[in-house]
């Protein structure tokens, strides 16, 4: 298995994990952004923490009051893209974030958790740059002259997967196995 990898991004509109209001999905195959697909979701309950529209993501009611529920997207937009290539696993920045997002979405709407394998960037990062005073993904990006548009959930999920790529280039491994073993991680379940 080469540097190939989906990786994914969720916002939320609150603090309840089955809250999405957007989702970003990236394909990078051999290191190298190959794809990716982005939408906004209608949230289970459609209650925006303000300061989050207003200072984080700006996604607000508005935006998605007319937009499909989280099993459209996930069934429609999100599936399909991943099926091009299935098998391959999925990364997120701070994976236990995303990785229940899609949990407690699915569990709501009475869908089955998909067979999902994953890993962590954020662990990556940790373990790849020990000395860096934050591992943050804004704060990577700075690092890395990455620009881009902190809380889109695509533009997240393309820096993130950089990060990834360059963590793999620091380890000297073009595969994924391998820069988890270098970094003392591994793929789990969702």
């Amino acid at each position: 298995m080469a540097l190939d990898f989906y990786v994914i991004d969720f916002e939320t509109a609150n603090n309840y994990s089955n809250s999405a209001c957007s989702v970003g999905v990236v394909r990078f195959i051999d290191g190298k952004e190959a794809g990716g697909v982005y939408s906004l979701i209608h949230p289970a309950k459609m209650y925006f923490i303000p300061e989050w529209t207003e200072q984080i993501h700006h996604i607000s009611y508005n935006d998605v009051r007319n937009k499909p529920y989280f099993p459209e997207i996930w069934d429609n937009i999100i599936m399909p893209f991943v099926n091009e290539n299935p098998g391959l696993p999925f990364v997120a920045h701070n994976a236990k974030f995303d990785m229940n997002v899609i949990r407690k979405c699915c569990d709501y709407y009475g869908m089955e958790i998909p067979n999902i394998k994953y890993f962590d960037s954020l662990r990556i990062a940790q373990k790849t740059w020990p000395d860096f005073e934050s591992h943050r993904l804004q704060y990577l990006a700075e690092q890395f002259g990455i620009v881009y548009d902190a809380h889109n959930a695509l533009d997240d999920s393309v820096t993130c997967g950089k990060i990834v790529t360059l963590a793999a280039e620091k380890q000297n491994t073009t595969s994924i196995p391998d820069l988890l073993k270098k970094c003392s991680s591994k793929l789990n379940n969702l």
